[in-house]
């Protein structure tokens, strides 16, 4: 009798651990490219995954777990689901349909917990992308075609804003909940907004909405667009609330220029890991291993990233304070900045962690004196080194190229004219002169002749 007890509780133990897991809730984030679907799970679970056409499904099973949370009132506005289902299946396991309004390749992996969530199960729905000739194709990152205005003469200046986090990632958070993500998003469309009102600058935004790029994808972004600059957008946190102000760091191929620098560069390069992408690997191989062939350009635009940064900052410095009043840039090893041939920067554009600048991020106002701050940095160094045919490289040659001359003793207006073969009517409409009168010494303008 009481072996017979032992094994019927032995039985009950198991069948207790059996249906242990359960899905306590679900989260979609759509993407012009790939729509991610986020399960929440109580612990560990294997799962398989099942295209299905005609019509076009995508069928999930989850081993030994049942439904514990809502997952079929999710808003699926321009994610290709029409509507979730779910039903128990042999009695442990569970089924989740996707009902899909277009064909989708489904791509799932598992993730450990982390310090924002738990145990989570991922499927990532890839868009296909028609090629030329109307097949599909595997999805490939977007490149937007402006860039074509790159082969023609008095081209814009391509200015990549990235807004870091999104979507699964939250970034760092603040004591009354407001979101990274999302202030640094509100920062680079106003960037974006400011940028393209002035001629002779194309502003491209890695993130328009609510979802997460990888790291190495939002640099590559930039090189695929033949982007002038790359600017990443955060707004982190610290360990003390005490932290407090605006700072702008690019990339070093050595240490760090401070604990605080190499700490957030810790920070932001886990980013990968929060959101789970690319097999949640933080290096990329493949330009460490690159990294002798790219060593000159490397130098030449780690330069001049630190040339504008030290501009961004000097303009930030204008209406807010600095963290550690630092007036250079600092640099540490931020993955998001690890391209050879784009000058880079990451802005911190404050500690979200600290309640004063969390109100202040929070705040419109600040937000878009943040934003022309930066903004106007990026103008200041373009008109100092316009990239060569660009409209804005024209626009100074245009300025270069006024003819000028100083009066000297015995000089007539209708003397200089001819002497420079320009029209005596044009040389006094230009310089804005009635009669004849003209003084020693006094310059005037040439018109083109």
């Amino acid at each position: 009798m009481i072996l017979r007890f032992t094994l019927v509780c032995l039985l009950c133990i198991c069948s207790v651990f059996a249906q242990a897991t359960t899905l306590d809730g679900a989260r979609i984030w759509p993407s012009p490219d790939v729509t991610r679907l986020v399960l929440d799970l109580s612990g560990p679970a294997e799962h398989t995954i099942l295209v299905l056409k005609n019509p076009d499904r995508i069928v999930l099973d989850v081993k030994s777990t049942s439904l514990k949370g809502s997952i079929e009132n999710l808003d699926l506005t321009d994610t290709g689901v029409r509507l979730i289902r779910s039903a128990k299946r042999n009695n442990n396991d569970l089924r989740i349909v996707l009902d899909m309004t277009e064909a989708m390749s489904p791509r799932s992996f598992n993730l450990p917990p982390n310090d924002q969530y738990g145990h989570r199960l991922v499927v990532d729905l890839e868009r296909p992308v028609l090629s030329s000739t109307g097949e599909k194709v595997a999805p490939t990152p977007t490149v937007n075609l402006s860039v074509e205005k790159m082969s023609q003469q008095r081209r814009d200046i391509i200015v990549v804003i990235d807004a870091g986090h999104g979507g699964e990632d939250p970034g760092a958070i603040g004591p009354k909940k407001t979101r990274e993500k999302d202030i640094v998003l509100a920062i680079s469309k106003e960037i974006a907004q400011q940028l393209e009102a002035r001629s002779g600058y194309k502003p491209m935004l890695v993130r328009d909405g609510d979802f997460i790029v990888a790291l190495k994808n939002r640099r590559d972004y930039a090189r695929k667009n033949n982007a002038d600059i790359f600017v990443s957008i955060h707004a982190d946190a610290f360990t003390s609330s005490l932290a407090q102000g605006a700072s702008v760091y690019a990339l070093s191929n050595g240490g760090a220029t401070s604990s605080m620098a190499q700490y957030l560069a810790d920070q932001e390069n886990a980013a990968d890991v929060i959101g789970g992408l690319n097999g949640v690997s933080l290096e990329d191989k493949d330009d460490i291993l690159k990294q002798v062939l790219v060593d000159l350009s490397m130098t030449a635009t780690m330069q001049s990233s630190l040339n504008v940064g030290t501009l961004v900052l000097d303009e930030i410095g204008r209406f807010t304070k600095l963290h550690g009043n630092r007036r250079a840039p600092g640099q540490a090893n931020f993955v998001v900045l690890r391209a050879p041939d784009v000058p880079s920067i990451l802005v911190e554009t404050g500690y979200i962690s600290n309640p004063t600048e969390e109100a202040n991020l929070g705040s419109p106002a600040y937000r878009k004196k943040m934003a022309t701050a930066i903004a106007n940095g990026i103008v200041r160094y373009f008109e100092s080194q316009p990239p060569e045919g660009s409209w804005v490289a024209w626009q100074q040659q245009q300025k270069q190229a006024v003819r000028k001359y100083v009066v000297a003793k015995g000089d007539t207006l209708s003397a200089i004219a001819v002497r420079n073969g320009v029209s005596l009517q044009a040389l006094k409409s230009l310089n804005k002169i009635n009669g004849s009168t003209i003084k020693i010494g006094q310059v005037l303008v040439l018109p083109q002749s």
